[in-house]
């Protein structure tokens, strides 16, 4: 169930036994999000996020577990036994879930103000049809209409009894006489999840002076800079497609997908930004954008087109015929010849620019230059050095020069680039090392225009914090007691038997008392004759034991199905079968260990009391019982087939 859970927000694929793809909870450009199915949980080892299918929508979506719970069970169809949202349900929800639940019903309140008034079927619904879309596209994306009268939508929602302070933060009313929204055809924004975060409204009013659009204010649940108009229905078919096309505005949208071209997200007529690229990214790393083709049309495209290289994804450019946005363009060309236009006329970036050059300067030296450096400084944002210099290569040909010197020209941008991001961090690093020290710069004098230099920059490399060797193998026990403690380790003996009874005196002495608690656990789980199941240790309610569960059994690697291929193993079993060396070697490797630390201990008694001038009575009881020592490490080692010479 898990990887149909992040499906909906990651683009994932198949490695071995697990799946993986760029994490959704911090920047990354090479996929560290691993998904195990056969586990049914997730796990980053980049940023460390894990947890199970209810997690990942508490994290992903910030929803409450009740939430989630909710989410998962209408996505499965499971329907679930739930008392009326009373008063005191509702003042217990969590502030983004009030949120949504006023949004939701704001989205319902303009849609019955579409359908069912006169009003809105007059001059809402009929401006929709007037744009060619159909019932099915109007209701699918949940569009509606608001009334010009003043304050109605504060009414509804007070008489509905929605917390009013909550009203005012999502900028839809301010009192009963101040709607946000008024006389306009209204399009819901959704987040990943299909939650509405927002609304986007268009007056249908003559009045230049009157705003063409309104968005919603941002709040704590909509951020304009990191939201894509209409991702929640194309994100499937980008996954698919292996292809984001992006437009500027609502109707865009619409047009296209009720053509059948689903792929499609608009950025709201906001000029692009990293945090939306990044949200393409999860999906694809190929984008192609739309824009009108008259000169503000192309500046557009331009201005965005650089971050979307940043980020290592691949970017092509469809500019429309004059007058056309992709609305009315679709509409003049049909469905079909449309999708033609967009596979014809679609270019790549850097390739798109040296036709600019060669069409506008290509008699003018100076303004040449100036494009080549241009056309050079996107080159730059590339970060894959190969693509960079297939690139390069290429405009080498185009353009008629030299390799070498566009290679130059190049590192000279990359240089440059990344000395003022080392000046831009340092910077701030000696800010916030100012601004955190008590009492700040002594001297009272300012940090403007301040460079820190390599000998006094505040900022400095915290050691690694180091785990004993003792940690790592506490580590490994909880990990088979986990994995492998319901199976047989000897007639009638179970895994966790035998590792509960040989280390129960050690539990208490371990470094990470979570582990110890996995262990206990998993032996109270058998004496009170449960299974020793994953999924009851990540659905604890005990944080710490659920996190370390999810540490415990996750892995970057898989092992690959050679077995589904007719070639398996041939001298020993599958490794995940293997679970009576797998533990026997795990214990045995701890109290080794264990051992090892007691042999230290003795061998420095010896010397205190050889240095204390003992008897020799009682410097032989030690040496007896070190010696004892080092035959039981002896015989143990064999036990596990290591090496004496290896340091373990």
């Amino acid at each position: 169930m898990v990887e149909d859970v992040v499906q909906d927000f990651v683009n994932l694929r198949r490695r071995g036994v697990n799946m993986i793809g760029l994490c959704p909870f911090h920047n990354e450009k090479t996929p560290s999000f691993t998904i195990s199915p056969s586990k049914n949980i997730y796990k980053c080892f980049g940023c460390g996020k894990g947890g199970n299918p209810v997690q990942f929508m508490m994290d992903h979506e910030q929803l409450s577990f009740p939430e989630s719970i909710r989410y998962l069970a209408k996505k499965y169809g499971i329907e679930l036994e739930e008392t009326q949202q009373s008063e005191e349900y509702k003042e217990e929800m969590q502030l983004m879930e009030s949120f949504y639940l006023i949004n939701g019903f704001t989205r319902d309140y303009f849609q019955k103000q579409l359908w069912e008034t006169d009003l809105g079927k007059g001059v809402g619904l009929s401006y929709f049809k007037s744009r060619g879309f159909l019932e099915t596209t109007i209701k699918k994306f949940e569009l509606g209409w608001t009334p010009p009268e003043n304050g109605d939508l504060y009414k509804a929602l007070k008489a509905s009894s929605y917390n009013l302070e909550h009203i005012t933060k999502l900028g839809l009313s301010k009192s009963e006489n101040t709607d946000f929204f008024r006389a306009r055809v209204m399009f819901p924004i959704h987040n990943l999840s299909g939650k509405v975060i927002g609304f986007g409204g268009r007056t249908l009013s003559q009045n230049k002076k009157t705003p063409k659009y309104l968005n919603s204010p941002e709040s704590e649940v909509y951020n304009k800079r990191k939201t894509l108009y209409g991702l929640y229905y194309a994100k499937k078919a980008i996954r698919q497609q292996d292809e984001c096309i992006l437009v500027e505005g609502y109707t865009d949208t619409l047009a296209l997908h009720q053509g059948g071209i689903e792929n499609v997200v608009a950025s709201s007529g906001t000029a692009l930004t990293v945090d939306q690229i990044k949200l393409i990214k999860r999906y694809t790393d190929n984008i192609k954008v739309i824009y009108d083709g008259d000169e503000a049309g192309v500046k557009a495209a331009m201005r965005g087109m650089n971050l979307i290289l940043e980020q290592n994804m691949n970017v092509k450019l469809v500019l429309l015929p004059d007058g056309h946005d992709p609305d009315s363009y679709l509409g003049e060309l049909g469905v079909n010849d449309f999708k033609t236009y967009l596979e014809t006329a679609a270019k790549d970036l850097v390739l798109f620019k040296v036709d600019m050059l060669n069409k506008n300067a290509q008699n003018d030296p100076i303004a040449k230059t100036g494009l080549i450096k241009d056309i050079l400084e996107s080159i730059a944002k590339i970060p894959d050095t190969l693509k960079r210099a297939a690139y390069i290569k290429q405009c080498s040909t185009l353009l008629e020069m030299s390799e070498e010197i566009l290679f130059k020209e190049t590192n000279k941008i990359i240089s440059g680039d990344i000395r003022r991001k080392k000046i831009e961090s340092d910077r701030e690093a000696f800010r916030n090392n100012r601004n955190n020290n008590a009492g700040g710069n002594a001297s009272g004098s300012s940090d403007d225009g301040y460079m820190p230099t390599q000998s006094d920059s505040p900022t400095q490399i915290k050691p690694k914090e180091s785990k004993s060797d003792l940690f790592y193998q506490e580590k490994d026990i909880a990990r088979v007691s986990l994995e492998h403690g319901d199976k047989e380790h000897s007639e009638g003996v179970k895994i966790i038997e035998f590792i509960f009874h040989s280390i129960e005196g050690y539990l208490d002495q371990f470094e990470n008392v979570i582990y110890a608690s996995v262990i206990r656990e998993a032996h109270s789980l058998h004496q009170n004759n449960k299974a020793i199941e994953l999924s009851h240790f990540t659905n604890s309610t005990d944080l710490d034991l659920s996190s370390a569960a999810i540490e415990l059994v996750a892995t970057p690697y898989s092992f690959a199905n050679w077995d589904e291929r007719g070639s398996g193993l041939m001298t020993q079993k599958d490794p995940e079968k293997n679970h009576v060396k797998d533990s026997t070697k795990s214990l045995y490797r701890y109290i080794l260990k264990q051992l090892k630390k007691e042999e230290s201990k003795y061998r420095k008694k010896i010397t205190e009391l050889e240095k204390a001038d003992a008897s020799s009575e009682e410097i032989a009881q030690v040496i007896k019982v070190y010696q004892k020592l080092q035959e039981d490490k002896r015989k143990l080692s064999e036990e596990i087939e290591t090496n004496l010479l290896y340091k373990i």
